[in-house]
Order: structure tokens, then sequence, then C-alpha cells
């Protein structure tokens, strides 16, 4: 199984529209579930604690490097990509690794 973990910082000046933005971003991200193969889970953080530095968490599963690889470039997760995500973030960090 693989991990692929992403960690988000909303661009300031979308500050104001930030827990609007996340819930987009959690609504479509995990709206992929089921729709893409190799995906065993996803789940989308937007509360952490006062210690975090980001603003929103990706946390997903796939069966193998190959499965996450599909998502990367999937329609579905590109359009989601393109119109909830990419557009708000002015920091993305990944994290993917082998369970």
């Amino acid at each position: 199984m693989v991990r692929h973990v992403i960690v988000w910082k909303i661009k300031d000046e979308f500050a104001a529209d930030a827990a609007k933005i996340k819930a987009g971003v959690k609504e479509n991200l995990e709206g992929l579930a089921g729709r893409i193969p190799g995906m065993i889970d996803i789940k989308v953080i937007t509360e952490g604690l006062a210690s975090s530095n980001g603003d929103l968490m990706l946390d997903a599963s796939y069966e193998d490097e190959a499965s996450l690889k599909g998502y990367s470039v999937h329609p579905e997760h590109v359009k989601v990509a393109d119109t909830y995500v990419r557009p708000y973030m002015q920091t993305r960090m990944c994290f993917d690794y082998e369970k």
C-alpha cells in the first residue's frame, strides 16, 4: 500500500475565504472516493491544531505506486485540482511512502 500525504497553505489573498476554500477542497477531493482505480481511501483534514503551519491536509492511500501515478493524471482528479485546489494554494508539500 502507498500513502500520499499533502499539506497546503492557502494564498494570503484568500485568507478571508479560507473556510469556504477548505470546504470545497474537502468535498471535491473526498468525492473522488470510489472513482479512481486503485484508490483505497481519501480524506481531507481542514482543522489542524494551533501548532500546525499548514492550512489543510490530504491523506490518501492506494494499492500501489502505479495507482498513485494513475490518480495524479486521472481526468476527474485533474479537474478537481485545477478548479478547487491549485488556484488557491501558495504552498504544497507532498510526502509519499510505502506502508
